[in-house]
């Protein structure tokens, strides 16, 4: 009975695959990646709310991108630092804690894709249609947007993980490092065929409708750019594109890596990595990319090792 009250409520995650000798080098980059994604977009977060002056629909559409960007990180990150010193037999997860991981691991991804779009049609209106910026996108539209962001990917997500939940379960280990979708509804042996087609039909639609907005909304802004060659004009719009486009390459490549791995089941060990790197990489890389773009941020940074070098002079 307890066996079987074990292989039901309790499954056994693959984790994080290092040696024991890579372990604590491994567990050290990880948590100080962790607290650069959390010190960093948090910082942003606050720096933005509170400063005045960056109230400005760009910088407050990207906050979301910022609190997206934590949860994604802390859904994965802290699970996988808590068992890399834990032998690999002995991972163990409530299948409740699987789903929810899933479903925030699911959830960031999808969210990622729809704050990106509103970001990108708040750059269309800033270019194409300035004289109107201020009307279109004002605080009812920043609000209105956002949330359309986020509801959007809780409704896909919510079916997405619901229809691997009312599957029943006859398996009770997870060979990801963490868990998601596909982990879940591979527990089952009963027909998965729904959740293939809903999975395939959620992919196609996110990723078209992002590429599609995105790509069109970039080819709208240059031309734009090329008819009225204007060099000011051209200047903003090299300014403000190339961050928002450099975050989303930095996204698409990550999460089109997975995909492209999931073809080839002999390179499973490159895939799970890939799957870690997409909670890690663009969280750190978004921060990064924003944080230098914003001027104020800039002068802060600037402001901080200046006093750091006229104290390290005065000691001196």
């Amino acid at each position: 009975m307890e066996n079987q009250t074990l292989r039901t409520d309790i499954l056994l995650v693959e984790g994080l695959k290092v040696s024991l000798e890579s372990s604590i080098p491994a567990f050290i980059i990880l948590l100080l990646i962790y607290v650069f994604i959390m010190v960093s977009n948090i910082g942003l977060v606050v720096l933005i709310t509170t400063e005045r002056s960056l109230h400005q629909p760009m910088y407050l559409l990207f906050c979301n991108m910022s609190v997206n960007d934590a949860l994604g990180a802390t859904v994965i990150i802290p699970h996988l630092l808590s068992n890399i010193f834990v032998p690999s037999s002995d991972r163990y997860i409530p299948y409740i804690d699987c789903v929810i991981q899933a479903f925030y691991a699911h959830f960031y991804a999808g969210a990622t894709h729809t704050i990106l779009m509103i970001m990108a049609f708040d750059r269309y209106v800033a270019i194409c249609n300035p004289l109107r910026y201020a009307t279109i996108m004002s605080n009812r539209m920043v609000v209105k947007l956002s949330v359309s962001a986020w509801m959007v990917a809780l409704l896909m997500v919510l079916i997405l993980i619901g229809l691997s939940v009312r599957l029943s379960r006859c398996r009770w280990i997870i060979f990801n490092p963490f868990c998601d979708n596909a982990s879940l509804f591979k527990l089952s042996c009963e027909s998965v065929l729904i959740n293939n087609i809903y999975g395939l039909s959620y992919t196609v639609v996110l990723l078209g409708s992002s590429i599609g907005s995105v790509t069109l909304t970039y080819l709208k802004i240059a031309a734009v750019c090329v008819l009225n060659n204007n060099k000011v004009l051209n200047s903003k719009a090299l300014q403000t594109c190339a961050t928002h486009l450099a975050v989303y390459i930095i996204m698409f490549v990550s999460g089109f890596i997975i995909i492209i791995l999931h073809r080839f089941p002999n390179l499973s060990d490159y895939r799970k990595l890939a799957s870690i790197l997409f909670h890690v990489v663009p969280p750190a890389m978004n921060a990064i990319i924003y944080g230098l773009q914003i001027k104020v941020v800039r002068q802060k940074i600037f402001i901080m090792f200046s006093r750091k070098r006229t104290t390290v002079a005065e000691v001196k």
